[in-house]
């Protein structure tokens, strides 16, 4: 049986950046709306039955209830049964048990740390991710009919391959041992604590590799790229090193505002190319812009780019192909 799978995650897009910025904000409310679009549009192309994960705001059981009282139900909508946590263990929990399922493709709503989620508990299963959070690099801003028609034709067409591709992901090594990934960027920062997570002083940033990078971009990964464009299809990353005595640039690290940082150097970084660095004193790693991993003086860190990331659905490119492939011609009678 046709089959999807939705992560909407209600935490996304309520970080601090929204205090100390001008990020756009999509509640909850919002998101089940969305989803409702994904849903009737997935279904109006033959899907059968949608997997939706559980959480605090009960978005799967909202949208199963008002799209059968209206009437317009037509596929099956299950929710998951796992554990609640309310944190990002749900997104990677209910993305390993979709992929269990064997559903044939995942849309992810949330922002950079829950598409970094989602990758953690898949190993094949494409994803469409869609921006409902702060600064967002990976996921984008798509139209919820849009991304129904899109997760329909990547289950329905024969040969979506074309249409996917493998990203790349920065993987994290401390003193020698895999401890995380990232998808975007990997920010070396002065602060010790987690505190609200989101960086917003940008003053104590030391390092930073990123996998992907660009200037229309919002975020740190946008440092990188006022200086160099990276590509998600080219086989390499950057390391930016901050500091005094290089490159003065202005960039948008934040919805509406424009930081000035100081780069002292900047390295390419050949796919799969491992770099290492001792730590001179404590700070803390943010992964995809959060405050993840502790480290000490004297930690070694280690970073390597690789083409090891989830699997991404071009939407508009599976749209043009199901669309040459006739899945939108109704058959005569």
């Amino acid at each position: 049986m046709s089959s999807i799978g939705i992560i909407a995650n209600p935490a996304s897009g309520k970080d601090i950046r929204r205090l100390i910025s001008y990020a756009t904000t999509i509640d909850n409310h919002e998101k089940v709306n969305i989803v409702k679009r994904i849903v009737l549009a997935a279904q109006g192309l033959g899907i059968k039955k949608v997997y939706i994960m559980p959480d605090t705001f009960c978005i799967g059981h909202n949208i199963a209830e008002n799209l059968a009282k209206e009437g317009v139900l037509t596929a099956e909508i299950v929710i998951l049964e796992m554990a609640i946590e309310a944190n990002d263990k749900d997104s990677t929990n209910a993305a390993r048990l979709m992929e269990e399922l064997a559903v044939d493709c995942i849309v992810v709503l949330g922002g950079d740390g829950t598409s970094r989620a989602v990758a953690k508990g898949i190993t094949h299963t494409p994803i469409i991710p869609v921006s409902t959070g702060t600064n967002n690099v990976y996921p984008q801003m798509l139209e919820g009919t849009v991304v129904g028609m899109a997760a329909a034709a990547t289950t329905l067409l024969e040969h979506p391959e074309g249409c996917i591709l493998q990203d790349k992901r920065i993987d994290v090594y401390l003193n020698g041992q895999f401890v995380d990934l990232a998808l975007v960027d990997v920010v070396l920062t002065k602060e010790l604590y987690p505190g609200a997570k989101a960086i917003w002083d940008y003053k104590n940033l030391r390092l930073m590799v990123v996998a992907i990078c660009h200037p229309a971009a919002i975020g740190f990964s946008t440092i990188a790229g006022c200086l160099q464009i990276i590509e998600a299809k080219e086989d390499k990353g950057l390391l930016i090193h901050f500091g005094p005595g290089g490159r003065r640039i202005k960039a948008p690290v934040a919805a509406g505002v424009l930081s000035e940082i100081n780069i002292e150097k900047i390295e390419s970084l050949a796919l799969g190319q491992r770099v290492e660095f001792e730590i001179q004193a404590g700070g803390m790693l943010a992964l995809d812009g959060e405050r993840e991993i502790k480290v000490r003086e004297g930690d070694t860190l280690g970073f390597s780019v690789v083409r090891k990331g989830p699997y991404r659905v071009s939407p508009r490119e599976i749209i043009e192909s199901a669309m040459l492939q006739g899945m939108y011609s109704i058959k005569a009678t």
